[in-house]
């Protein structure tokens, strides 16, 4: 089965619609390839289109036997359980589509393809196991790199994970073009790279290469257009997850950064209630200069814009938000998935040309 003419059946079970399906939800919303159906029997009966907009008319089915009559030719792999292991509830879903001929597109950290029982079936039944977390042979220290004259590279940050630093790179890039720009969209995570057809998954490369993939993650992309729109992973105070962030501020060295933050959420994800000091949020000024401290051990940068996920919001209540935390920081603030990149991308835009 080629890449050209997969229809995917996404997995999602037990998730949809929550911050750990942002693999299911992103796919569907800017992918390339048509998804036929979603696989979650907690909410078989619903439609993708109730959480994504009407455009993205996607049933949600309880079994795998409901989606077959729909056409998919592959199995995406839709959420991210913690620590990327396949749960063993997944197993027999997973051997029911090998066995109907699907292939099975993964962004675990526990690979498909790795696995003896699904290898095997894969030969005998001629599909595809592909795993997009699977690390480059590519392995590079950085090298202080100075960007190509006239690129302008930007990278979202966030005060959390899974908050939407893709989604926010995606709609700034969908701006930038729009606006007649040669701009680029660098996947550094799992689901940019179904979206997108390339890039490196970077939290599973080693840490002294980290720094380097996103160094030649962002050269190529230069080769590809002057606005360099780099995905943001994790948060620099995240327990968990601080290192990969660190080592994409100082492998991109980013012209800008703009914050992404979630008014509402007050502890980071996986940490609620772990009674630990570091589990909390901090505010988004204390987060501006964070960034910008860590940033110009490196490169000079700053955070030139806030992309607020105001997704916990009413309307009212979000562009309120909006407008306090632009009087706040004296910087372009907007929601750019709710209300549209256009604002945010001309304050942006302003910042960084003369």
């Amino acid at each position: 089965m080629t890449a050209d003419s997969r229809r995917y059946v996404i997995l999602a079970e037990g998730a949809f619609g929550e911050p750990n399906s942002k693999t299911a939800m992103g796919v569907i919303k800017y992918g390339r390839d048509p998804v036929v159906a979603v696989l979650d029997s907690t909410r078989a009966g619903l439609n993708a289109s109730e959480w994504l907009g009407p455009e993205r008319d996607v049933p949600i089915v309880a079994t795998l036997a409901e989606a077959l009559p729909l056409g998919p030719t592959a199995l995406l792999m839709g959420i991210a359980p913690r620590g990327g292991k396949i749960p063993p509830e997944w197993r027999a879903v997973i051997v029911e589509a090998i066995e109907h001929g699907l292939d099975i597109i993964s962004g675990l950290h526990e690979f498909v393809s790795d696995d003896p029982e699904f290898s095997a079936l894969a030969v005998t039944h001629d599909v595809e196991l592909i795993d997009h977390r699977r690390p480059p042979e590519r392995l590079e220290v950085s090298t202080g790199r100075r960007h190509r004259p006239g690129a302008k590279v930007i990278l979202t940050v966030g005060t959390d994970c899974a908050i939407g630093k893709m989604t926010v790179a995606l709609e700034l890039r969908k701006a930038a073009t729009d606006a007649g720009l040669d701009a680029v969209f660098v996947p550094t995570g799992q689901t940019g790279i179904m979206i997108e057809g390339w890039g490196t998954s970077v939290d599973r490369v080693i840490s002294d290469f980290m720094p380097g993939s996103a160094e030649w993650l962002v050269a190529q992309a230069e080769d590809m257009g002057d606005w360099i729109f780099v995905e943001g992973q994790g948060s620099l105070d995240h327990p968990a997850y601080s290192a990969v962030t660190l080592g994409l501020v100082h492998g991109t060295t980013p012209h800008a950064m703009v914050l992404v933050h979630q008014p509402g959420r007050v502890e980071h994800l996986g940490w609620q209630s772990k009674g630990l000091a570091g589990a909390r949020i901090k505010s988004i000024a204390e987060n501006i200069r964070m960034y910008e401290l860590v940033a110009n051990q490196v490169a000079p940068s700053k955070v030139a814009a806030v992309a607020l996920n105001t997704s916990l919001l009413e309307d009212q209540e979000a562009r309120a938000e909006i407008d306090r935390v632009a009087e706040v920081t004296g910087l372009p603030v907007d929601d750019p998935y709710r209300f549209g990149p256009e604002r945010l991308f001309a304050g942006l835009r302003s910042s960084l040309e003369p």
